[in-house]
């Protein structure tokens, strides 16, 4: 007898473990990526298509397929279509380049540069992208000093004697200061003539070169991820013209459905095998019972 419950209780537990394996299995829930309503066939049937993107690992089964109530109309699931695709990863990017130039002037230097530049990243990533010509800078790579000379003649007539007193030490030539450096002399029986000569330098700073810096931008893009489409296709009617789900009719003790979902009706169904297991434990307890008196007599 005690050999016979055990057995029972044992079936019960593993039915048990059974119920709750489903709702451990969960599977994630995919949100879509697009919603498009729009009308379809000669009466204009509102119907909405849910697309997903889902990569090579990620479960279709999570995709929703229900049916759903929405702005006064209830919609139903016609067809989930899969489409094979190549994902394609986009993102911004600048590329600055530098160059030597032989000016400063920025205009000359924009007919230098080229309007757009195909690049490809380190990573793979292709483009092409466009000159930001606000992003254009000049800036002088050097600079070195050059030294000139300078030489300048005055001539200084009617001198009473050939006196130096009578000669400017220096004088001022297109903005620079000249230094007396010779002087020649001339007479005429009466006067002199002083023919004066001055020297000087002038410095001036100059640039070696220049160089110029210019960005680029856009956007590049690399192909490198397979994903899979699925558009879930739902047509819709009016309410009224739901028809009403019938109600199943309960399921007797000797029979239960084969198409009972244990993971989602689990309690009816451990109602059922407990009132079964009562049943057998008291007809096993009545029997021995039975079995006792018989002996007796």
């Amino acid at each position: 007898m005690k050999k016979q419950i055990a057995m029972l209780l044992c079936a019960l537990s593993a039915l048990l473990s059974v119920t709750t394996l489903p709702a451990l299995a969960a599977v994630e829930q995919h949100y879509p990526v697009s919603v498009e309503e729009y009308t379809y066939g000669p009466l204009d049937e509102l119907r909405i298509n849910k697309v997903y993107q889902l990569s090579l690992s990620d479960d279709p089964g999570g995709i929703p397929t229900e049916d759903f109530d929405r702005n006064g109309r209830h919609y139903y699931l016609l067809d989930l279509i899969r489409q094979d695709e190549v994902g394609v990863d986009t993102q911004p990017y600048t590329e600055t380049i530098t160059m030597d130039s032989n000016t400063g002037d920025l205009s000359a230097v924009l007919k230098q540069l080229d309007g757009e530049m195909e690049v490809t990243t380190e990573d793979g990533y292709t483009g092409t992208l466009i000159l930001d010509h606000t992003s254009v800078k000049v800036e002088v790579k050097g600079y070195q000093t050059s030294t000139k000379n300078l030489s300048a003649t005055r001539t200084y007539p009617s001198l009473s004697d050939a006196d130096l007193s009578f000669i400017p030490t220096t004088i001022t030539d297109g903005g620079k200061t000249l230094t007396l450096a010779d002087v020649q002399w001339a007479n005429d029986g009466t006067f002199y003539t002083a023919t004066a000569k001055y020297t000087g330098t002038t410095s001036s700073r100059y640039a070696t070169g220049y160089t110029a810096t210019a960005s680029y931008t856009g956007q590049v893009a690399k192909t490198n991820c397979e994903v899979i489409t699925y558009t879930a296709i739902f047509g819709s009617t009016k309410p009224e013209e739901v028809e009403p789900t019938p109600t199943p009719e309960p399921a007797s003790e000797e029979e239960v459905p084969a198409s009972l979902n244990l993971g989602t009706n689990y309690l009816p169904v451990l109602g059922i095998v407990g009132g079964v297991i009562a049943l057998l434990v008291v007809s096993c307890w009545g029997y021995q019972k039975i079995k006792e008196r018989k002996m007796r007599t």
